[in-house]
């Protein structure tokens, strides 16, 4: 398990452990403190980790109480550190009930306590372990990625794989986009490009790798999702580009040129089409809980530029004009016996509105779509306008809405539910505008959203100090047990080919 470094450890520890009483005069304040992480008013699953959190503002000496469920902590110091055993007992007597909070400033001799805020410790428990990538701030240098995993109910870390364990001085690798079914650890996929390239499957400990392009594919496999039932892996295939701004705060575009929807048949080594309109933009697939239906991202374009022999291209299209792309949300009902797919079916229609939806993501009750809604294009942790909507599938006349009390002004983009529909976790900047970090939030039985909350850290400052960003963030139901060195084995054998299937045959 990865820990902070030990002397930060030990600092933290000691200022955790320190003898701290609650002053007896002080002045109150009609300010909430100002404290990083923002835990203020928060709504948390009682098996969460400490919420560990210092003051920003400028103190002598600081003291922080809980109190809660019949029992109070009291930390000392600018940084408040609840003991891992104390809060583990809290949060267990405080179910559907609040913890509250007080923060006392000493400055010049005098004591000050901001205004109390509460802690609200939800019933609803939330999946044990969070999965993500971890990458650098960087838009062309991948010499370090890890996909690494958390247990949310401490502090615990470890690495599922690192790259680096299959990097050469002449080539690298670079690891993205793990996925699971219905967030079983036992049922994993993630690719491998470069050194060594291919996706690799684990199927309950059966490992192997595959590579996904055909002569009847734009690519191999990118963006996947998992059937809920089936060893059956929707994926886009994607010719993708990137371009950088110099005078934007959106720092980098990235686009796709062409996309197309495949179906990989895992137990079979089957690969077939599921959507490739000429001129259509297809990504970001998701099924349906029930795995009746295929919800997916397309947008309609049509090149138009023409270059110096005549002919049109595609690339110069999409480059002169990716503010005009946008993406809608369509679905396809899914026949699990003959593995073919009906005609697609509008189900949001953003672009009437001058906006583009992507990453449709459904609640595993199927009632709620959750969405990443920008003004244009499909890569939208890039863009700062791009927020979480929510659609009511259920409704007479389904509409979707910005989840208001969850975005802020900067991006909000992947997201995914917990298995039990309560929780969701997404990414967002709002911390700094550079790095993601991973935010909860509950959503209720009628779609109402609290106030996010920052994964929590065992020293409050960490995020502040951690140079690289949290990227596809996965609830799991439980930790991927193979091993890293187990992975690279796997990725340094040849990939099993995919055999193309038509939809004729």
């Amino acid at each position: 398990m990865r820990r902070l470094p030990l002397l930060l450890l030990t600092l933290a520890l000691l200022s955790a452990c320190r003898q701290a009483q609650v002053p007896p005069t002080y002045t109150d304040s009609k300010s909430l403190p100002d404290i990083y992480p923002d835990y203020t008013n928060v709504t948390v699953p009682a098996n969460i980790a400490p919420l560990r959190f210092q003051l920003m503002s400028q103190a002598d000496d600081v003291v922080t109480r809980f109190t809660g469920g019949g029992s109070e902590i009291v930390c000392g110091g600018r940084k408040a550190m609840p003991d891992e055993d104390e809060w583990r007992d809290m949060v267990g007597k405080c179910n559907n009930a609040d913890i509250t909070v007080e923060v006392y400033a000493e400055k010049d001799g005098q004591w000050t306590r901001f205004k109390p805020f509460a802690i609200h410790v939800s019933a609803d428990p939330i999946d044990p372990w969070l999965s993500y990538r971890l990458i650098s701030p960087s838009y062309v240098a991948f010499e370090e990625l890890t996909i690494s995993q958390r247990c949310l109910e401490n502090f615990d870390e470890s690495i599922v794989y690192d790259n680096m364990l299959c990097s050469t001085e002449a080539e690298g690798q670079c690891i993205n986009c793990h996925n699971y079914q219905r967030g079983n650890p036992n049922k994993m996929q993630f690719h491998a490009r470069l050194a060594n390239g291919g996706t690799l499957i684990n199927l309950d400990g059966n490992i192997f790798k595959t590579n996904l392009k055909t002569d009847s594919t734009l690519s191999a496999g990118v963006y996947p999702a998992w059937h809920p039932t089936r060893n059956l892996i929707a994926y886009s295939t994607n010719i993708t580009r990137q371009m950088f701004h110099t005078r934007d705060l959106n720092k980098i575009e990235v686009f796709d040129s062409e996309s197309d929807l495949i179906l990989y048949d895992a137990d079979h080594g089957d690969v077939r089409t599921i959507e490739n309109r000429s001129d259509e933009f297809e990504v970001f697939p998701c099924w349906s809980p029930d795995g009746k239906y295929l919800y997916y991202s397309s947008a309609h374009f049509v090149a138009q530029d023409t270059i110096d022999d005549g002919s049109i291209s595609a690339m110069s299209s999409v480059v002169n004009h990716y503010k005009d792309i946008k993406y809608n949300i369509y679905r396809k009902a899914f026949d699990n016996n003959t593995l073919t797919f009906g005609p697609r079916e509008l189900v949001f229609d953003a672009a009437a509105q001058g906006l583009s939806a992507t990453l449709p993501r459904l609640s595993p009750d199927g009632r709620w779509l959750l969405l990443s809604v920008g003004e244009w294009g499909c890569f939208h942790i890039w863009h700062r306008d791009a927020d979480l909507w929510l659609m009511d599938l259920s409704a007479e006349t389904p509409s979707a809405a910005p989840l208001k009390a969850v975005n802020s002004p900067d991006v909000e983009a992947y997201h995914t539910w917990s298995t039990n529909g309560r929780w969701i976790v997404f990414s967002s900047r709002r911390s700094d505008g550079n790095f993601t970090r991973p935010f909860f939030a509950h959503i209720d039985a009628n779609g109402k959203a609290t106030k996010p909350f920052e994964l929590p850290s065992a020293d409050p400052d960490y995020h502040r100090q951690l140079m690289k960003s949290y990227n596809i963030p996965e609830l799991m139901t439980g930790p991927v047990t193979v091993t890293p060195q187990q992975f690279a084995d796997v990725l340094k054998t040849d990939a099993r080919p995919a055999t193309f299937v038509s939809n004729n045959d």
